[in-house]
């Protein structure tokens, strides 16, 4: 229990060094600029004309589906190589290449989806998790494993950034706070669900269900796209 405190105190100490110029503050900035240049409408219909409810269902969906295959996938793997014979320093060192390819994209990741976009990062994400699932069904768990924490930061980074734009300042922390409980659930429930699976069947058709659910998550990218589209084309 000591530890962990530790471990919260140095994050909030980093967050609060490093961690400039403040979100809030330049979210706000940038909401004002926008109310002087005319581009939000004044008075009590502010808040409902600056939410784009379709964007926010957009980033929440590829939020949930690339929580629940990681988690999914991820929870059996360390049981998958122990039932084989593995040793437990084989597992850690899997889970290890998995939790670093998790966050260290991180470095990056925010600059792409500002430069390709927030639907084609999402595509990649879903293409991404599509190949951990297939390289995981043939027992590459190194590689699988890696791929499959690299689709899950894109997918988390670009589902972000669509709930950010998709929302006015006054609104966006309740409206993430929302979707991060939606988050915990599906990550509650891809572990649970993972293992009956398992139980069932076998690893290799988890993943290749984890595989599915990623085609499906390219499938409403690609869906919201035409919308809009034809949208701005009307």
């Amino acid at each position: 229990m000591e530890s962990r405190f530790c471990c919260y105190q140095g994050e909030g100490g980093l967050s609060l060094i490093f961690l400039r110029p403040d979100p809030l503050l330049v979210a706000t900035a940038i909401a004002n600029v926008q109310e002087k240049d005319g581009a939000k409408q004044a008075g009590s219909n502010l808040e409902g004309s600056t939410i784009n409810k379709k964007g926010i269902a957009l980033g929440a969906t590829i939020m949930i589906l690339t929580q629940f295959v990681m988690v999914a996938i991820m929870t059996m793997t360390p049981i998958h190589m122990g039932n084989h014979g593995h040793s437990l320093r084989e597992v850690g060192l899997v889970i290890g290449f998995h939790v670093g390819a998790m966050y260290f994209p991180l470095l990056f990741t925010g600059a792409l989806v500002d430069k390709i976009g927030r639907s084609a990062m999402a595509v990649a994400a879903g293409i991404t998790l599509l190949t951990s699932g297939i390289v995981a069904a043939f027992a590459l768990l190194i590689t699988a494993l890696v791929l499959l924490g690299i689709g899950w930061n894109l997918g988390l980074i670009s589902g972000t950034a669509l709930i950010v734009d998709a929302t006015h300042p006054s609104v966006r922390a309740k409206t993430q706070g929302s979707v991060d409980v939606l988050l915990a659930l599906s990550g509650a429930s891809g572990s649970a669900l993972s293992g009956m699976v398992v139980a069932h069947s076998s690893y290799a058709m988890l993943s290749i269900s984890g595989a599915i659910l990623s085609l499906l998550l390219i499938s409403v990218i690609f869906v919201w796209t035409r919308e809009n589209k034809s949208k701005k084309e009307k």
